[in-house]
């Protein structure tokens, strides 16, 4: 191991960038069509070309892939279409040969049906795991014991025939609801933990945290205000007050966070959603005894980029004592791509840079999803060839997170684009327009989004003002925004035009040195879809 980087007063995360790696669609090494974990160290070398600090992996752990991963059957090997725990010790020593460091999902709310834990827990009321996940009896009538609903769709409760009871799943019915009160649970997920700490892990993504305990009470969830929103899912009509967010869940973290110091310069970082998620994420990240930042939904599933939707999103995380670090994402793989959210084909190149110096200039620890550097787009997947639980139980109401997983270019003159599925029929479809976006095409090209995005990534890591400092909103209207970022001395001006209509800079008059801008911007005129970074 190297990871060369030396070690200050301010831990290496602080400000990092993180690329996201969704194994099944970053590169088959065995030609069957699904990326694993072979694929993913072959192509390692083009992370670190980006100068990103880390790699998240979603889940590659042995699951009946009823969720793609999300539905673990077994916390702590490799799932075979994935590879081998050897490819996993091989790929960890190949990224920390190149500086990288890998953070890898936990799942600790729930694990699969199939989970040989779930398989004991059903089988009778008594035993050592007969109080591992939620069960409860049915109502006098024989519903459930309670009117929670399922983010996937439907009640979030399941009848099971032996225990003669019913169990909680807040996602599929194939996902049960791990017990998080129980203390035999917390230390079995602790033990997984330091099982992955111990092969060279650097931190967790720990997925969907604020459901890990529930209200042991089973009270009802009250009805949510309308807010003019479409709900698409009976999920949508509920506060969801007692089957997520327990106060007790703060009380796991600091377990989980004392476990990772014991580690060292280790990362933990809560994927939390939903309606309360700003209360829950400074909960989690309060303080030094719990986690080091919590990933916000801000921007993922944003129809519009906006100067309020920005300064709302910053605002919401003060540099404040008491106030934890968040973590930024534009994409990831649940949420549809921001190109095809956020602007329309003809604007997508110059509205591409513009987006990704925007990330790079914002305070806290920002994440980058595979093929976001090329300026991949959403992906039209027709219903017939639908993978995803979720878009298939709710279509057309709902757009497919396959569309965002699809395979990654690497070759554009490649039949498979690169992908080494060679004659096999990858998992999900290509990109029409992915090929001209390929890895090898913008590689040969010095004004590609590639080459940009290494410039940006380098600026921000060349600047301390950019990477931890303070931010601060100076201006915003209809579209333009413009905040400062701040740190040791070094105070730069990042200003941004976010329309499609030119603009003149609104400010006072700013001069200093210009350290990046996208698309011709400067301090007197900003074209459509420009930035730019200046030192005051």
């Amino acid at each position: 191991m190297t990871l060369a980087r030396a070690q200050t007063a301010t831990p290496w995360w602080k400000g990092a960038v993180i690329y996201q790696i969704y194994p099944r669609s970053f590169a088959d090494s065995n030609g069957d069509g699904i990326g694993d974990l072979a694929g993913i160290t072959a192509h390692l070398d083009h992370v670190a070309s980006l100068g990103v600090d880390a790699v998240w992996l979603s889940p590659f752990f042995t699951s009946p892939m009823k969720d793609f991963g999300y539905d673990v059957a077994d916390y702590r090997d490799v799932d075979p279409i994935f590879g081998t725990l050897a490819d996993f010790d091989a790929l960890i020593a190949r990224a920390h040969a190149l500086d990288l460091r890998i953070i890898i999902d936990q799942v600790y709310s729930h694990t699969s049906d199939q989970h040989a834990w779930f398989q004991q827990s059903r089988a009778a009321r008594s035993g050592d795991k007969a109080d591992w996940y939620v069960w409860a009896d049915a109502k006098p009538d024989g519903t459930p014991p309670s009117n929670w609903q399922s983010v996937f769709g439907g009640p979030a409760w399941t009848w099971d025939a032996r225990r003669q009871q019913y169990y909680l799943h807040n996602f599929l019915k194939d996902q049960p609801q791990l017990n998080g009160h129980n203390p035999a649970v917390q230390e079995a997920l602790l033990a997984t933990a330091r099982f992955w700490l111990d092969r060279g892990v650097d931190g967790f993504r720990l997925d969907a945290l604020n459901f890990a305990m529930h209200d042991p009470a089973l009270t009802d969830n009250p009805p949510a205000p309308d807010t003019n929103r479409a709900r698409t899912r009976p999920f949508d009509f509920q506060l969801k007050l007692y089957n997520q967010g327990h106060p007790d869940i703060l009380g796991l973290l600091e377990r989980i966070r004392a476990l990772l110091d014991e580690y060292g310069a280790r990362f933990t970082v809560a994927e939390v959603g939903g309606d309360d998620s700003d209360r829950e994420m400074k909960a989690f990240t309060a303080g030094d005894t719990r986690l080091n930042s919590a990933y916000g939904f801000d921007f993922l599933y944003a129809d519009r980029l906006t100067p309020e939707l920005i300064a709302d999103a910053v605002g919401n995380w003060p540099d404040a004592p008491g106030v934890g670090w968040p973590s930024w994402a534009f994409e990831n793989h649940d949420a549809p791509r921001a190109l095809s959210r956020w602007t329309v084909p003809e604007h997508a190149t110059a509205f591409a840079r513009m987006k990704m110096l925007l990330l790079v200039a914002l305070r806290g620890n920002i994440f980058l999803y595979q093929g976001e550097e090329l300026g991949l787009t959403q992906v039209d997947i027709p219903f017939a060839e639908l993978l995803d639980p979720e878009a298939i139980a709710n279509w057309p109401m709902t757009l497919s997170r396959d569309g965002a997983r699809t395979p990654m270019p690497w070759i554009g003159a490649a039949p498979d684009m690169g992908f080494g599925s060679g004659a096999a029929k990858p998992w999900l479809p290509f990109g029409d327009d992915h090929r001209a976006l390929a890895v090898d095409v913008q590689q040969a090209d010095a004004g590609s989004l590639l080459h940009w995005t290494r410039t940006v990534i380098a600026a921000r890591n060349a600047h301390p003002a950019l990477r931890r400092g303070s931010i601060r909103v100076v201006h915003s209207d209809d579209a333009v925004i413009a905040f400062e970022r701040e740190e040791g001395g070094e105070r730069l001006l990042c200003v941004f035009n976010l329309g499609e209509t030119p603009r003149d800079w609104p400010g006072p008059t700013a001069t200093g040195e210009t350290i990046l801008a996208a698309n011709d911007a400067d301090m007197v005129r900003l074209p459509a879809f420009s930035g730019l970074v200046v030192r005051r």
